[in-house]
């Protein structure tokens, strides 16, 4: 399964909707970056991205993009192919 990190903050409701989404796909372990911690992680967030809001969702080097991103990627059929890509 490929590697799963999340851009995130602490209260956010959708972070923890995507990773409640990711944990049922199987996805067992989401490396999460606080941007509210570190200035310097939403900087970075912002040039990979495009995007200011959280959470910001790769899985393996495919930027997903927010929740609703994940949402409608899994409503195509295509998040669980991306997850199991080798």
């Amino acid at each position: 399964m490929q590697a799963v990190k999340m851009y995130t903050t602490a209260v956010c409701p959708y972070c923890i909707r995507a990773k409640q989404i990711l944990k049922a796909k199987g996805v067992e372990t989401v490396e999460e970056i606080r941007v509210d911690t570190d200035p310097d992680q939403r900087m970075k967030m912002m040039e990979l991205t495009g995007r200011r809001t959280v959470p910001q969702i790769f899985v393996g080097s495919t930027h997903v993009g927010g929740c609703d991103d994940l949402i409608a990627l899994d409503g195509q059929g295509a998040l669980m192919p991306l997850l199991n890509a080798a």
